[in-house]
């Protein structure tokens, strides 16, 4: 997320092949992520997730290694970036889909299981990109790379040794080429079809599409335009996304411990209404930057909980031989218009200026999340499956 930008930005000075390279890593990383579901459900959601963190490992250790060598050109570059990003959309959808074997082993509830992922993964990221600063500004982009190889290959090691026989390798049956072919089409369509016929599955993953469009013109356009012209500075941007980000990871340690016991579809729509329009609102009117920090605490507290939540419906909803490509198809649907945010956010602020396009946006971002208020089948987000007693974990 920082080392590639930067190393891309300090070799060529260009900030349109920065853009491209960014959006080499993006378009086949949602689209192999999309497609990747029959293979997760076939070969086991724990092999594609190991192959993808070693082969990672080996790519994006490519990169560096050509540029000591005076090799590395700018094909070279965006092909092996967009390969990385390849691997890394099958990579993130295996792990998801492993998160229902977890539950299965630990006995534990689902929201339980969803809700630790969810503050490992932002904590992860907050961290991550505080460290990542730090070793790029150290050590310089290429090196850094090098360190981002060696995480891939220390990735593997840790999910190679902690999940062994948590899912057994499946018979693969004896087909030819053109029988395989046929039947990943089969399989493909089979999830697809699967998803978008039931209501809140095909929801969700809609909402969150058009939500994550909105937080990425809120970050990227949205927040930096507005400490620029409140005189606040960028050092407000930091501080406002590392309040957010370190209270979602509060809300998400909350949530592993009390969802389970919340009424699903009541907590979606609580926690969508002080994590959305209220920070759009708060820019808008130019309130101090205490009260907005304020709401960025309790936004990013309620935040923590919606991922468990919906990720905990999901995995109810969905049969485990649908698991893998469901799971993936949701993910990249969630990404898809990701690369669209800053395009919006820029349209808006220059069309209409900075408070009515936080306005409009934290409109949109209101309607989308409390349309299921007015939709009954949303609240079959509350049926829970009966579960067994909870006993001892089988080991691994």
């Amino acid at each position: 997320m920082i080392a590639i930008p930067w190393f891309v930005l300090t070799s060529t000075r260009s900030a349109t092949m920065t853009g491209l390279v960014a959006a080499a890593e993006m378009a086949p990383l949602v689209l192999l992520q999309f497609l990747s579901g029959p293979f997760i459900d076939r070969l086991g959601a724990r092999r594609v997730a190991l192959f993808c963190d070693w082969a990672s490992a080996l790519v994006v250790g490519t990169i560096p290694l050509l540029h000591e060598l005076g090799l590395l050109t700018i094909p070279a570059l965006v092909g092996l970036v967009a390969l990385a990003g390849a691997l890394r959309g099958p990579g993130d959808a295996a792990r998801h889909a492993m998160l229902p074997l977890l539950v299965e082993h630990a006995h534990l509830p689902t929201e339980r299981v969803t809700g630790l992922a969810g503050a490992v993964e932002r904590s992860a990221s907050l961290v991550g990109a505080a460290v990542a600063g730090a070793v790029v500004a150290a050590v310089g982009g290429a090196d850094a790379l090098v360190v981002d190889a060696g995480s891939f290959l220390l990735s593997a090691v840790v999910l190679g040794i902690t999940t062994r026989g948590l899912s057994p390798a499946r018979p693969e049956p004896e087909e030819d080429a053109h029988e395989v072919a046929s039947s990943y089409v089969r399989e493909l369509r089979d999830g697809w079809r699967f998803m978008r016929r039931d209501p809140v599955l095909m929801g969700i993953g809609v909402m969150v599409a058009v939500t994550n469009l909105l937080d990425q013109a809120w970050s990227v356009v949205l927040v930096p335009v507005w400490a620029k012209e409140s005189g606040y500075g960028v050092a407000a941007v930091g501080l406002l996304a590392a309040t957010f980000g370190a209270s979602a990871v509060v809300g998400s340690v909350l949530a592993a411990a009390w969802a389970e016991r919340l009424p699903r579809y009541r907590t979606y729509l609580v926690a969508f209404l002080m994590c959305g329009a209220p920070r759009f609102v708060m820019l808008a009117l130019d309130a101090p930057l205490w009260s907005i920090l304020l709401v960025a605490v309790v936004g990013g507290c309620a935040s923590g909980f919606l991922n468990p939540v919906l990720g905990a419906v999901l995995f109810e909803r969905t049969p485990p031989d649908l698991m893998g490509r469901v799971s993936a198809m949701n993910i990249a649907m969630s990404w898809s218009l990701i690369p669209l945010g800053g395009i919006l956010g820029g349209v808006a602020v220059s069309t209409a200026g900075l408070v009515p396009a936080l306005l409009l946006v934290g409109a949109a971002y209101l309607v989308t999340t409390m349309a299921p208020a007015v939709q009954p089948r949303w609240k079959e987000m509350d049926h829970r499956p009966a579960r067994e007693p909870a006993g001892e974990p089988t080991s691994v």
